[in-house]
């Protein structure tokens, strides 16, 4: 998209908030930024959530972050069970800089992922969508607004 290419691996799926999602087979997924929205981003400099593990709503606020373009929250993708944070990021945000498919994942789930869509969808809903992504992941829009 424009002028920030980024790889979008096939075998994940993806959220319309700009995270992957592994799918794990014990129904524990994992997810974290695209390479996308880290290279909207740029750096990311802190990192803190805002929450215990445990049970979240679509867009609830579940953390905050700083980057070298916007301070913004954080907001859970999909409504389920956060089993965890990678506490690794809070040391060490700059993680997801450099590794946002591997060591920089954000947080593992339990949950429904019939919301997410696959890769093409993914595409489609970037092409869709291209000004309002960027104000997204630049922190210029609410997160509860409808797509």
């Amino acid at each position: 998209m424009g002028q920030y290419p980024a790889e979008l691996p096939g075998e994940l799926r993806y959220c319309k908030n700009h995270m992957w999602c592994r799918v794990g087979s014990d129904n524990i997924h994992t997810l974290g930024f695209t390479a996308y929205a880290v290279r909207l981003m740029q750096d990311v400099y802190f990192l803190e959530w805002r929450i215990e593990p445990g049970w979240v709503t679509a867009k609830q606020e579940i953390g905050f972050i700083e980057t070298q373009k916007a301070t913004s929250g954080l907001y859970a993708p999909l409504s389920g069970r956060i089993v965890q944070f990678n506490a690794d990021l809070l040391n060490d945000p700059g993680i997801i800089n450099v590794d946002n498919y591997g060591r920089g994942w954000l947080f593992q789930f339990q949950g429904d992922l019939r919301d997410s869509l696959d890769v093409n969808e993914y595409y489609n809903h970037l092409e869709s969508g291209w000004e309002n992504t960027q104000r997204l992941l630049k922190g210029q829009i609410n997160a509860s607004e409808k797509d």
